[in-house]
C-alpha cells in the first residue's frame, strides 16, 4: 500500500496525477467493450466521448457511492472551484454531442410486430 500512497504524493491543484492518468487508461481500454455493450441498447457512444466523459462519470459515481474524493468535493462546493465546474460542463457537453442513438432494423421490427401477433399481445 506504501507504493500507492507514494503515487498519490504527486498533485496537481490537490488532484492526484496518478488517480487521474489511471482514470483515463481505464476508459481509454474500456471503451471498446462499453461500446460494444451500449450497442446493444442502440447507443452509440465513440471513444473520444467516452475520454470527454472520464471526469464527470467519476463525479457522478463517486457521489453515487458516497466516496467523496477532492475533486468531488470541490465540484459539491457552491462557494468556490467555478473553473472546475465550468470544465466538467464543458466536458458533458463535448461527451454528449457525438452519441447517437442509433436506428432499430426494419427487420428487427417486423420481427417484433410478428411475436406480439403470435402471443396475441396486441390484438
Amino acid at each position: 500500500m506504501e507504493i500507492l500512497e507514494y503515487l498519490r504524493e504527486f498533485k496537481i491543484l490537490d488532484y492526484a496525477i496518478f488517480d487521474l492518468i489511471v482514470s483515463f487508461w481505464w476508459i481509454y481500454l474500456l471503451s471498446p467493450t462499453l461500446t460494444k455493450l451500449f450497442l446493444k441498447i442502440w447507443i452509440q457512444i465513440k471513444r473520444k466521448s467516452w475520454m470527454f466523459l472520464v471526469l464527470p462519470i467519476g463525479i457522478l459515481f463517486h457521489l453515487i457511492f458516497w466516496n467523496i474524493t477532492p475533486m468531488t468535493r470541490d465540484f459539491l462546493n457552491i462557494n468556490d472551484f467555478y473553473l472546475l465546474k465550468i470544465l466538467i460542463i464543458i466536458l458533458v457537453i463535448l461527451g454528449l454531442k457525438d452519441i447517437k442513438i442509433k436506428k432499430i432494423n426494419n427487420s428487427y421490427l417486423e420481427f417484433l410486430s410478428f411475436l406480439s401477433k403470435e402471443k396475441g399481445l396486441y390484438s
